[in-house]
C-alpha cells in the first residue's frame, strides 16, 4: 500500500455518493451538449473531489509513514549477534592466516644462512598458540611473543641488582616488555627506548616527574609506542648519555651460552651496534637481560617445544649450521647479541661465564644491504658522517630481496665469522676502520 492507493481506497469506501452525483450530471446531458456535459462533469469532480481527496490523503499519511517506520526499523535493526559463529569463523581465519604465513615464510626463508633461527622461531611461535600460552597481539608468530606471565617476569627483572643500580634502561618496544617499561619509570629511572624499526627516528628518553613529564602524568600513558612518540624526548645520533642495562624481546634462548633468536629484523643488533659504535654503551660491561616464558628457554630437549625440535633434528640429520645432538641453536653471525640473564615469571637464570658468548661491538657495514641501509636514515647517517670523517668509503653487504610482509626483513650473506671467538664460520672479522657490526638474522 501507498498513500496514492490509500486516497483511492478512502475516496471509494467514505465518498461513494459523489460517484452518484457525477453519474447524476453525465446522464442528463444530450447528444449535442455531449461535450459541455463532460467538461461540466469534470468541473463538478474537480469542486466535489478536491476536499474528499484531500481528506483521505491527510489521513493516509500516519499509516504509510508508520509502515515506512516500520519497514526502515527492520531494515536498520542488526541481526542479533552469534557469539558462537563469530568465534568459530574467527579462530578459523587465524588458523587459515597462520597456516599461510607458515607456507610462505617456509619458501622465503629457507635459503637463510642461519635456517636453525627459523626452525625454532617456528617451533616456539607455535607451541605458544597451541597452548594458549600467547597473548594480544595475536598470532604471534613473526612477532616478539606476548606471553602469559609477561609482567610477573617484569617484576622478577625489576628485583635484579643490576636493575635497581642502573640509571638509564634501554627497553625494546615489544608488548611483552611493557611492564618492564612501566618499572623502569615507576622506579625513577630513565627510559631509553627505539622507534619502532627506527623508521621514523632513532631513541627517545623519558623519565617520569620532570619538566617534560609532570608526576601527574599516568605512567601507563608512557610505555606504548604511541605514549613514547607523544611524551619522549628525542635524541640524535651524536648526544653523550650512558646506558646502563639493556633489556631485549625474544622468541627463544639457550641458558648455556646465552645466544638469543629474536623475530628474524635484527634491530636489537642494529641499536646495539649504533650505541656501541657512538660511545653511549660499553658491549664489553654492560649486560643484557630478556624476559620469555619458560618454555621459550632451551632445556634440553625434556619438553614441548624442545622436544619434539631435537627429534626432528635427529630425523633429519645434523645440518652444517653449528647444530648437533645436543642443541637446535647453531653458530651465531658475528654480529648477533648474546644475553646475560633471562627472566621468566618462575625463575631467574645467569648464564654461566665459561660458556656464555662473546657480545659484538659496532656496525658491521659489509653485512648490511643497501635495501636494508634504504630503509633506516639514521643508518644513512651515520654512515655518510663515518665515512667522512674515515675520508674513505665504507663497505656494504650484499643485495638482498626483503621479504613480501612489510614487518619481516632479513639480512644477506655477510662476512667471515669472528676468528677464534667461536661465534662465526670463517677467519677475520670483516670490518673496515670505522665500521662496526651488523644485524642478526
Amino acid at each position: 500500500p501507498s498513500p496514492p492507493l490509500d486516497c483511492c481506497l478512502s475516496i471509494l469506501d467514505d465518498h461513494h455518493r459523489c460517484l452518484c452525483a457525477l453519474r447524476l450530471i453525465y446522464n442528463s446531458g444530450t447528444m449535442m451538449h455531449h461535450q459541455l456535459t463532460v467538461a461540466l462533469a469534470a468541473a463538478a469532480a474537480v469542486i466535489f473531489m478536491l476536499p474528499m481527496i484531500s481528506s483521505a490523503f491527510t489521513a493516509s499519511l500516519p499509516r504509510s509513514r508508520s509502515r515506512l517506520s516500520s519497514r526502515l526499523a527492520d531494515a536498520s535493526s542488526p541481526p542479533s549477534f552469534d557469539e558462537k559463529a563469530f568465534e568459530t569463523d574467527r579462530l578459523a581465519k587465524d588458523a587459515q592466516a597462520m597456516n599461510e604465513m607458515s607456507e610462505v615464510a617456509t619458501q622465503e626463508f629457507a635459503k637463510l644462512r642461519t635456517p636453525w633461527k627459523w626452525r625454532i622461531r617456528k617451533a616456539v611461535w607455535d607451541y605458544l598458540e597451541e597452548k594458549n600460552i600467547a597473548q594480544f597481539p595475536r598470532p604471534v608468530h613473526h612477532r616478539i611473543p606476548n606471553f602469559m606471565g609477561a609482567d610477573e617476569a617484569a617484576e622478577n627483572l625489576a628485583s635484579l641488582p643490576e636493575f635497581q643500580a642502573a640509571n638509564m634502561v634501554k627497553v625494546n618496544p615489544d608488548t611483552p616488555q611493557r611492564r618492564v617499561r612501566h618499572l623502569v619509570l615507576e622506579n625513577d629511572k630513565t627510559l631509553l627506548t627505539p622507534q619502532p624499526r627506527l623508521r621514523t627516528g632513532f631513541f627517545q628518553t623519558l623519565k617520569h616527574s620532570t619538566d617534560a613529564i609532570p608526576s601527574h602524568t599516568p605512567i601507563e600513558s608512557l610505555t606504548s609506542s604511541k605514549g613514547a612518540a607523544k611524551y619522549g624526548t628525542p635524541i640524535t645520533l651524536y648526544e653523550k648519555y650512558t646506558v646502563d642495562l639493556v633489556v631485549v624481546g625474544s622468541t627463544a634462548v639457550c641458558p648455556k651460552t646465552g645466544a638469543r633468536v629474536g623475530k628474524g629484523e635484527g634491530f636489537a643488533e642494529l641499536e646495539w651496534g649504533i650505541l656501541s659504535q657512538q660511545g653511549n654503551l660499553d658491549a664489553s660491561k654492560v649486560l643484557v637481560v630478556t624476559t620469555v616464558h619458560d618454555s621459550q628457554v632451551f632445556d634440553g630437549g625434556v619438553e614441548e617445544p624442545w622436544k619434539s625440535l631435537m627429534e626432528q633434528q635427529e630425523k633429519d640429520g645434523v645440518d652444517d649450521d653449528g647444530t648437533n645432538s645436543q642443541t637446535p641453536f647453531g653458530s651465531l653471525t658475528q654480529h648477533d647479541v648474546p644475553v646475560d640473564i633471562i627472566v621468566t615469571p618462575t625463575q631467574i637464570i645467569r648464564v654461566p661465564d665459561e660458556t656464555k658468548l662473546p657480545k659484538p661491538s659496532g656496525v658491521y657495514w659489509d653485512l648490511l644491504s643497501p635495501q636494508k641501509l634504504a630503509q633506516i636514515r639514521v643508518l644513512q647517517e651515520l654512515k655518510k658522517r663515518t665515512e667522512e670523517n674515515l675520508g674513505e668509503s665504507l663497505p656494504s653487504g650484499p643485495d638482498e630481496v626483503l621479504p613480501p610482509t612489510a614487518s619481516r626483513k632479513r639480512k644477506g650473506r655477510g662476512g667471515g665469522g669472528r676468528g677464534g671467538r667461536g661465534r662465526g664460520r670463517g677467519g677475520g672479522r670483516g670490518r673496515g676502520r670505522g665500521s662496526g657490526r651488523g644485524r642478526s638474522v
